[in-house]
């Protein structure tokens, strides 16, 4: 008698979230009942946006860093056989003026199509992949993604999204303005915070200012970052940083620590990985601003974001059992 248990194979896809600095690889199985587990994941800063700011277009040699990673995670992936390698391109590239001709060489290169999502479409897949990492989180959710070209903010109530907005405020182009190549001028510093800080002032929406919030949950490299110096850890161990909460005072005392040092001495600390040594202060400054706009004290750490939202949503549409390619997709 044939069994009616739904079959076991798995699927195996690939996500690429093709940032303003960083480029992050994951590749997982899918089982039939839509549960995944990671088989391989990788990031690695290349400074897409460097120089953007200024120039409106992706640089030569951004773009050739950018490209020679994305290409080497494609092939990784495909050496697994992964069955599905998704690239999903954020705000430098939606924003410069040559980005279709990034686009194309990336798609000439790897074969691979390149997805150029809104800034609506990647606070949606942020939120799916931080609230898939993190569960039974009290009700409404604030999540924001500090990156390197822009930070999005979700406000996610009652099971959907209430309010998402993305923002052209981000590392790159702040470190570019406010550059700290020695210990941190604490002038300088002020001078960068009250522009974000009146930049937020002026660019979030009432319904994000004065929601009543659950939780403020913080994503992506100045977050995680801070959390594994909170904790201490000589090597990154994203298990650890995973739903760590952040104080306040704990960010502060890390902004004093890092203040004191040159830029040679942030990159030699343990878990700050290569390229972010000049992008961690400014990164500090707009989450500080975030919490001050927004009165909370603390905020939940997620090491989750848009690659494992790809996935996730790839998996609620059911693509991992019908092979559809979704065209349309994300």
């Amino acid at each position: 008698m044939p069994s009616s248990s739904p079959p076991t194979r798995s699927h195996r896809l690939a996500a690429i979230d093709l940032g303003s600095n960083t480029v992050h690889y994951l590749c997982v199985d899918v089982d039939a009942a839509g549960d995944w587990r990671a088989v391989d994941q990788a990031q690695r800063v290349t400074r897409l946006g460097e120089g953007m700011a200024a120039s409106g277009r992706l640089g030569a040699a951004p773009m050739a860093r950018t490209a020679v990673a994305v290409a080497e995670y494609a092939e990784r992936a495909r050496r697994l056989g992964a069955g599905d390698v998704r690239v999903v391109a954020t705000s430098a590239v939606r924003e410069a003026a040559n980005a279709s001709e990034f686009a194309a060489a990336i798609e000439r290169a790897t074969g691979l199509t390149v997805r150029i999502v809104s800034g609506e479409d990647e606070a949606r897949l942020t939120v799916r992949g931080v609230l898939h990492g993190l569960r039974g989180l009290a009700d409404p959710v604030l999540v924001f993604d500090v990156g390197g070209g822009s930070t999005e903010f979700i406000l996610w109530r009652s099971g959907g999204v209430a309010t998402a907005i993305s923002l052209r405020l981000g590392v790159v182009p702040l470190s570019e303005r406010y550059p700290f190549p020695g210990p941190v001028e604490w002038r300088r510093y002020g001078d960068m915070s009250r522009e974000i800080c009146d930049r937020l002032g002026r660019e979030l929406p009432p319904s994000l200012t004065g929601a009543a919030l659950g939780t403020l949950v913080g994503t992506a490299g100045t977050v995680t970052t801070l959390a594994a110096l909170d904790l201490g850890l000589g090597d990154y161990d994203a298990g650890r940083v995973q739903g760590h909460r952040l104080t306040r005072a704990a960010i502060e005392a890390q902004l004093r620590r890092l203040g004191t040092l040159s830029l040679d001495g942030r990159a030699a600390l343990p878990c700050l990985e290569p390229g972010r040594a000049d992008l961690i202060v400014p990164g500090i400054a707009i989450v500080t601003a975030t919490m001050d706009r927004l009165g909370v004290a603390d905020l939940v750490v997620s090491d989750w974001s848009l690659r494992e939202g790809i996935v996730a949503e790839f998996v609620e549409r059911g693509w991992h059992l019908t092979g559809r390619r979704g065209r349309d997709y994300p």
